[in-house]
């Protein structure tokens, strides 16, 4: 596997890094357990919260020189790639000011003695990371499970290394002992080897339904705990009530943003037919002016996909949606620039025997679906193996909440885009995977609760 940058506006290689070597993994894996058994005897709790306060100011005093190496990585807008490095400086505050919190014992009510549950580290973990949010999805888990005193070993996907060794220096710059976060360029069987090593207490993973069922696998049959996020093909549903300016402002940038490439994008859009022509002419006119250039060009409003695979990936799922009948609206057309460019496309048409209708399509495609009530548009959001986020319009609040309450999903926003923030839990159901990330509960899911008790004599 060649772990190098290719700049998917120019095409061209940036940087190349070299392959880690077995000897390298096993000195990772030896310097993070010892790290974990040094926090577990002298817990340092305070150290890693400086630690991570320093990461945050490098963060914010580092943000464009960041930005760029995103953006060079794998396309994404320079102004998309300044609000990343943003949201992982606010992760950095939010830890370390609940962390106390987060950590306290949790007092257990029992008359037959005393009990409480202690929170403690579990040990080192593998991250294996994707190339579409490169700095976000490793803050999301280490900074946390740093907290906590779980050391890190990252995995992150070939095409952003750039990006994985600047976020593992800036936390090393931050003051972290080694083995807190080591960025290894491994291949998949060192990875199989990295989650089957008995130092290794868990993994977590960010990626298709193939590679999580791949480290899934691994995990289990070494007994590892795991969390998965394995995207998804979120609905957007208009109702009856909506606030149609604000469904014009939002559902294109709820498509497009990060190029399409977001695993909460909205990615099916249902709509009323009595208001589906209305909402088409509203998706077409917003797809028609985007402008696409270079990504580190502020009016540029539309970046290439991160490679050439990804976009002929994408285009390869349109042709088959449309050789299985469904028709396209708007856009499917090339686009003459050098970059790995992808016309914004809207389909519609697309039945539930078309092998696309329960595929993921990762770029600025939209599908759009009209259907005949508020009950055939929860049936139809629900017609999906994946569950990860979901939208509601309407302008009742209560009844938004009500259809959100009916969708098989993990998120529900309502009157708005997908949203990450630091106190919010991220994470799905289905084949969008389990476990949680960010706030309370993704500080959790790799703590061991420890049950101290004594018996009433």
């Amino acid at each position: 596997m060649a772990y190098q940058t290719i700049n998917p506006y120019t095409n061209e290689v940036e940087k190349t890094f070299e392959n880690t070597t077995d000897e390298e993994l096993e000195q990772t894996l030896a310097t993070a357990h010892q790290l974990y058994l040094g926090w577990r005897k002298h817990n340092d709790l305070e150290e890693r919260k400086q630690v991570i306060l320093n990461l945050g100011h490098i963060l914010r005093e580092r943000r464009e020189e960041y930005a760029t190496i995103m953006t060079k990585d794998m396309g994404k807008l320079i102004g998309e790639a300044e609000g990343e490095v943003d949201l992982c400086a606010s992760f950095c505050d939010y830890y370390v000011a609940h962390a106390d919190k987060f950590l306290a014992p949790d007092i257990i009510a029992t008359t037959s003695g005393r009990a409480k549950v202690i929170k403690q580290s579990l040990g080192t973990l593998v991250a294996v990371e994707p190339w579409n949010f490169p700095f976000y999805q490793i803050a999301r888990v280490f900074i946390p499970n740093f907290i906590v005193g779980n050391p890190m070993i990252l995995k992150d996907a070939s095409n952003c290394p750039a990006s994985a060794q600047a976020f593992a220096d800036a936390v090393k710059e931050a003051g972290a002992p080694e083995g807190s976060l080591t960025n290894l360029f491994l291949s998949y069987d060192q990875v199989n080897k990295a989650i089957a090593d008995k130092r290794v207490a868990g993994v977590c993973l960010t990626g298709s339904e193939r590679g999580g069922a791949t480290v899934a696998k691994e995990a289990g049959a070494n007994l590892k705990k795991n969390t998965m996020e394995l995207g998804g093909n979120d609905a957007f549903i208009i109702l009856d009530d909506a606030d149609w300016d604000l469904v014009a402002k939002v559902a294109p940038v709820a498509r497009l943003y990060n190029a399409g490439q977001v695993c909460t994008s909205s990615k099916r859009f249902i709509v009323l037919e009595k208001d589906y022509d209305r909402f088409l002419e509203i998706m077409k006119d917003a797809f028609s002016k985007v402008k696409m250039g270079d990504p580190l060009d502020p009016s540029t409003t539309l970046a290439p996909l991160s490679s050439k695979k990804a976009k002929d990936k994408l285009q390869g799922q349109v042709d088959l949606a449309v050789k299985n009948g469904a028709k396209v609206y708007y856009g499917n057309k090339p686009v003459d620039l050098e970059g790995q460019f992808f016309m914004p496309t809207i389909l519609t048409d697309i039945t539930p025997d078309n092998p696309i209708f329960d595929t993921e399509m990762f770029g600025p495609v939209a599908s759009v679906y009209k259907v005949k009530s508020e009950e055939e548009a929860i049936e139809l959001a629900n017609n999906s193996s994946y569950g990860l986020g979901n939208t509601v319009f309407s302008k009742d609040y209560d009844h938004a909440e009500r259809v959100a309450a009916k969708i098989e999903t993990g998120m529900s926003w309502i009157n708005a885009g997908w949203a990450s923030l630091p106190e919010l839990p991220f994470g799905g159901v289905k084949n969008s995977g389990y476990g949680r990330e960010l706030s309370s509960y993704g500080i959790d899911e790799f703590m061991n609760k420890h049950l101290i008790y004594e018996a009433r004599q």
